[in-house]
């Protein structure tokens, strides 16, 4: 559910309003304070809140059941571009064009190196590669895994771009210190 709060109502108003619906249906509130608006994001079962008493508030601009999933990415909840700003400066979601290209594995430094040097000529601004790769059998290349993590950060000296690659386990992680950005994939979340 999505409460759109008035222009202009005072912080202390917003928060003990936000207080009070936390309390009264036993709901987590987001807010999200935009350039032109306040909006209190409710999470959990809000079945139960009667939108009547709510919408009689003084301070409450608009009601809205939010029936799509995903209420913490959704649009409504959270209506400002999530911006990345890697630390050598470039960045993701600020409107600009952020090509991420490379081959799906790792399998030999002069492969990467190679793929790494047209990716940039290209003017992608990372290089993604796999390091790890999940197989149903046992049997196929399961990825250099450490060692083609080292070949992508060798990839990177020669090239100055940023490394994309998939994390399978959290055990993983101080593998990764020279990633620049960690994917996710679905079946690791």
């Amino acid at each position: 559910m999505i409460i759109v709060i008035k222009n202009g109502v005072k912080k202390e108003q917003i928060e003990s309003f936000s207080q009070h619906i936390q309390e009264q249906y036993n709901v987590s509130v987001s807010l999200i304070t935009g350039a032109q608006s306040t909006v209190f994001g409710l999470v959990g079962d809000t079945s139960a809140i009667d939108i009547d008493s709510l919408h009689a508030q003084d301070i409450v601009e608009s009601i809205k059941r939010v029936q799509e999933p995903y209420k913490k990415a959704n649009r409504k909840l959270h209506p400002e571009d999530t911006v990345i700003t890697l630390p050598t400066g470039e960045t993701i979601g600020d409107g600009s064009l952020s090509l991420i290209a490379g081959p799906c594995s790792v399998e030999g430094e002069e492969q990467i190196c190679e793929i790494a040097k047209r990716v940039k000529a290209s003017g992608a601004k990372f290089l993604r590669g796999g390091a790890f790769k999940p197989r149903t059998s046992p049997y196929a290349f399961q990825g250099m895994k450490a060692e083609g993590l080292a070949l992508l950060t060798e990839a990177k000296k020669e090239t100055g771009l940023p490394i994309v690659t998939e994390i399978m386990n959290i055990q993983h992680l101080e593998l990764f210190e020279d990633v620049d950005i960690i994917q996710v994939g679905a079946r690791n979340m």
